[in-house]
């Protein structure tokens, strides 16, 4: 049994590292572009003024693209891409260069190029990175995450009229306060469950079961639906995955007991809970989200093959619903970029599913793919009633792209190693003709280089090499 000493273990030596911009740049775009010190209306982003708070968000990218360039420097890769990254350069590179026929440009450009700065980011990460620098990015967005529980907690900001009973920070919309407690939870249980690898976690078991403690409960408390079934689903793939047949039976058992304690005692709070005092009308069309699919679908039939251009999809529908975005990864792909660009997005989350796949069956590899393919079915399920995933600048999207560069970090460490072949101790028995050395013929008599047989000569086990024959015997 491992003992843990201390809430915060120290090791000597430190782990190798790629520097302090590999946890350091990730999480600054994420604050950047979600945490916000003030409110704006939607038709106010869409229509291109900036403010302060726009400023700052765009001096953040701009700083962190030139640390890039200047640190690494812009050049073809000298190896060959993966197809992973080919495919996330091929999405991130369409959708940035549709911004040029979007009817609300200047949204559109900013956006798409805070989209490829985020990817130069994960291009990086991805060459030079190593998992323990995953892994403290990963324990510094708990920590952020659970000290933002703490800012609401003790200071509410004002909230609106839809969001008044809803738990959330600063002005970070609850459904965007509900994907950063999903992505802790995840995180928060992928390394509590590291029993045979108590080497990954920074913390004291106890640490993190208070952070998952105060992060489900503020999960729950932001009262967002998409968030909560996306992360139980997260965390059951987690398990699936991340401790391999055991992991299995564990679900099982595990959650077959939880359901039915939960219905059973929690029956009404979680019918509460789904139906957040919303009428049976506002539930069947998913808080109005079906009827902006509707015209969303007519906006794509409009331009089905290249889309209305990034950010189209922010401003198309205020005149005649209310509500920016397409409140579904697909749809907000299909109304932006139109087939092409919703077949590149499709096409990196099936490539990073089936790498995550393929990784979890290595047993060196199973922890860290396993939680990674937790939050990518997260991602899934929640991206049915929000667009984030599919657009620019925001946790969701920056979080995709970092499973991405996790994933070629994992490819680079390498798999389980090969099973050394146990070489059998070969015995070579060289026959050596006697009259080819003189010592005597058949019948023991003198050779052509001396009298008489040499004992123990003919026959006998000789350190000769392999495959060697005995001299013709006319020689």
């Amino acid at each position: 049994m491992t003992t843990v000493r201390g809430l915060f273990p120290r090791r000597r030596p430190p782990a190798p590292s790629a520097g302090w911009w590999a946890a350091t740049l990730p999480l600054a775009l994420m604050l950047a572009s979600d945490y916000k010190l003030r409110s704006r209306d939607v038709d106010q982003a869409v229509g291109g003024s900036a403010d302060l708070t726009v400023l700052v968000e765009i001096a953040v990218y701009g700083l962190a693209a030139l640390y890039l360039v200047n640190s690494f420097g812009l050049r073809l890769p000298r190896r060959r891409v993966s197809g992973l990254l080919l495919s996330a350069w091929v999405f991130v590179g369409y959708a940035a260069f549709s911004a040029l026929w979007s009817p609300f440009k200047s949204l559109g450009i900013v956006r798409g190029t805070q989209l490829v700065i985020t990817m130069l980011l994960a291009q990086f990460l991805a060459t030079r990175a190593t998992p323990a620098d995953l892994r403290r990015l990963s324990h510094a967005f708990i920590a952020i995450v659970v000290a933002s529980v703490a800012i609401g907690v003790a200071h509410p900001f004002p909230r609106t009229s839809h969001t008044e009973e809803r738990f959330n920070w600063l002005y970070v919309h609850p459904v965007q306060a509900g994907i950063y407690l999903a992505v802790a939870v995840l995180l928060t249980v992928g390394y509590l469950i590291r029993w045979t690898t108590p080497q990954d976690r920074l913390w004291h078991p106890a640490v993190y079961l208070t952070a998952l403690a105060v992060l489900t409960g503020a999960l729950v408390a932001t009262g967002t639906r998409g968030a909560a079934l996306g992360c139980a689903a997260g965390l059951v793939v987690l398990l699936f995955a991340a401790r391999g047949p055991k992991g299995r039976v564990d679900v099982v058992v595990m959650g077959a007991a939880v359901s039915v304690v939960a219905v059973l005692a929690f029956s009404d709070k979680i019918l509460a809970f789904v139906a957040r005092g919303e009428s049976a009308e506002k539930l069947a069309s998913l808080n109005s989200r079906t009827e902006l699919w509707t015209f969303a679908m007519d906006a794509f039939a409009k331009e089905p093959f290249f889309g209305h251009g990034l950010g189209a999809s922010r401003g198309l529908f205020l005149d005649d619903i209310g509500l920016g975005g397409g409140h579904n990864a697909f749809v907000n792909a299909l109304v932006d970029e139109g087939v092409l660009g919703a077949a590149a997005f499709t096409a990196l989350l099936m490539t990073l599913a089936f790498v995550l796949t393929m990784m979890s069956r290595q047993r060196t590899l199973r922890a860290d793919s396993g939680m990674l393919l937790g939050l990518l079915a997260f991602f899934l399920v929640d991206s049915i009633t929000t667009e984030g995933l599919a657009a620019p600048a925001n946790v969701a999207s920056a979080w995709l792209l970092l499973m991405v560069a996790w994933a070629e970090t994992l490819r680079r460490q390498g798999g389980d190693p090969l099973p050394a072949a146990a070489a059998a101790p070969i015995t070579v028995r060289a026959e050596v003709d006697d009259r080819a050395l003189g010592t005597g013929g058949a019948n023991g008599a003198g050779g052509a280089l001396g009298p008489g047989p040499v004992p123990g000569r003919a026959g006998s086990a000789l350190p000769a090499p392999a495959y060697v024959e005995a001299p013709d015997e006319h020689a």
